[in-house]
């Protein structure tokens, strides 16, 4: 359970489990020696249908053309740092590939991992805390403070301008999210529902038992311990800070689709 985080300025702009979409071909049929009882082909099945496309009315405000996706850390970078303050960029943001491992880092939220060595943020400084032993201990309260500058910052974001980016930026991310295989797939759609399942995300009460099996301590109860590494991240956070989170992520939703969540 107690991995690096990986929430930061530009994570904000997430937080999905989507499948591989896949194109079958059909097979043709023989076609018999009389026309009339020929059969017809089986039609190949349709691409699935762009569940949560980007809104209406949100086009970008540049038209500059935007760079490559290898080239993209820069351009991205600064637009980061005119919603978020360039000193909260260069302290929280890791400065190289920032699309691809964000399409990798929300793409993995709602999985068991998130991969570390692709995280688009720096790791929370300080180091963790448990009462008790390696069998019975309890999560300290003081880790959530480890989390609360970095919080703070998210905490201060124009979600509607960072959705701009978001926008702006998105024919890389769809490229990036293609690139680490799903090449049908429309990125929007994973971001949404990786947003949804983070903001399900229970909140326990009372003391969180944590047991230590190996090196890291993980939860006792084995439904918290089973959840996506999303919803862990922000149950450890604490109430307080994934509060803050909540309501940011419900706000970026809101800002990249017309639909409501899902309760």
């Amino acid at each position: 359970m107690i991995n690096k985080p990986v929430i930061g300025v530009a994570a904000a702009v997430v937080v999905i489990a989507a499948g591989t979409w896949y194109y079958l071909q059909s097979r043709h049929a023989e076609v018999s020696r009389t026309p009339e009882t020929a059969q017809t082909p089986p039609a190949e099945p349709a691409e699935p249908a762009i569940q949560h496309p980007l809104p209406a009315g949100q086009a970008p405000a540049s038209t500059a053309p935007l760079p490559s996706l290898a080239d993209s850390d820069p351009a991205m970078s600064d637009a980061l740092g005119q919603v978020a303050g360039s000193a909260a960029v260069k302290e929280y943001l890791l400065p190289e590939s920032i699309i691809r491992h964000l399409v990798v880092t929300i793409d993995n939220l709602p999985r068991q991992k998130v991969a570390v060595q692709k995280r688009p943020t720096g790791a929370v400084g300080g180091s963790f805390v448990a009462d008790g032993d390696e069998l019975h201990a309890t999560l300290n309260p003081q880790n959530f403070a480890r989390y609360q500058p970095m919080v703070a910052v998210i905490g201060k974001l124009d979600m509607r301008q960072l959705a701009a980016v978001y926008i702006r930026f998105y024919p890389l991310f769809q490229q990036a999210y293609q690139d680490l295989g799903y090449p049908n797939g429309y990125f929007n759609d994973r971001l949404v529902q990786v947003i949804d399942i983070l903001l399900a995300t229970p909140q326990p009460t009372g003391p969180i038992a944590l047991v230590r099996p190996n090196v890291m301590y993980v939860f006792a109860d084995p439904a918290l311990e089973a959840r996506p590494a999303g919803q862990k991240l922000l149950i450890r956070m604490g109430p307080d800070n994934a509060a803050v989170i909540k309501t940011k992520l419900g706000e970026l939703r809101a800002a990249i689709t017309a639909a409501p969540p899902k309760r």
